[in-house]
């Protein structure tokens, strides 16, 4: 299928950390797409569970630039049954696995497009994916062409079901502050969280809290975050991705 507005960026979304899974995902995509920027946008996602990745994906997407093409991997069916999916919202792409991964990027949207990507290329392993599928699929539709492909509805995607909201621990930052699945302007401002033996208040900013006390904050993702002035939230409360949130 030709597309009359090919996305014209590449952004790299995975779990696939240090090492040189993502060096040969940009390499490839540099030789495919040549002169399209490739910018590898999140490395670390907690491994084998699209269900946090997916949660935290349509708040990286806000405020980013339009016609970019998002290359998302976090695939632990990687060479089995699973179908590959190609997305179109707005004037962006997506394109993943179909395991729930982009679902909570497709639901609520006005101008949303899905397809099963029946195409696959003549070399393809069964372990990687990323380099050898999503990364010919991204460069061929960053340069106007969607390969074999037919429609789908998102009733019929794996993750459909899912609640509109993930009260857990998604990721993870460097600073180990602990991300959550759920918008923050959900939450009431007088909402104490407890964690423990910890009362998690909410606070505006890092420097409304004494160091070392623990807060719950609006973070620039519009996400409900959980942080530690001057410390580390994962240490301290002692909660690491995929774990509960009292939400």
């Amino acid at each position: 299928m030709k597309l009359t507005q090919p996305p014209r960026r590449i952004a790299l979304v995975t779990d696939f950390g240090d090492g040189p899974y993502t060096g040969q995902l940009r390499l490839l995509l540099a030789a495919l797409a040549e002169n399209v920027p490739i910018i590898p946008l999140l490395s670390d996602l907690v491994p084998f569970r699209p269900d946090l990745a997916g949660f935290f994906l349509p708040s990286l997407m806000q405020r980013m630039p339009s016609a970019t093409l998002y290359l998302c991997v976090v695939d632990p069916g990687v060479g089995g049954s699973r179908n590959v999916l190609a997305a179109r919202v707005g004037n962006d792409w997506l394109i993943g696995p179909d395991n729930g991964l982009l679902v909570p990027c497709l639901r609520g949207c006005d101008s949303v497009q899905v397809f099963r990507v029946q195409w696959r290329p003549p070399a393809l392993s069964d372990s990687f994916h990323g380099r050898d599928l999503f990364a010919p699929l991204a460069a061929q539709i960053v340069q106007g062409d969607l390969p074999d492909s037919s429609p789908a509805q998102i009733p019929t995607l794996v993750g459909s079901d899912w609640p509109f909201a993930l009260a857990k621990v998604c990721y993870v930052d460097v600073y180990g502050n602990l991300i959550s699945g759920v918008r923050a302007d959900e939450v009431a401002t007088d909402r104490v969280l407890r964690i423990g033996h910890h009362q998690v208040c909410f606070a505006r900013t890092f420097c409304e809290v004494p160091v070392g006390t623990a807060f719950w904050y609006r973070n620039a993702f519009g996400l409900l975050e959980i942080a530690v002035n001057q410390g580390r939230a994962d240490r301290v409360l002692k909660l690491a991705a995929g774990d509960d949130l009292p939400l």
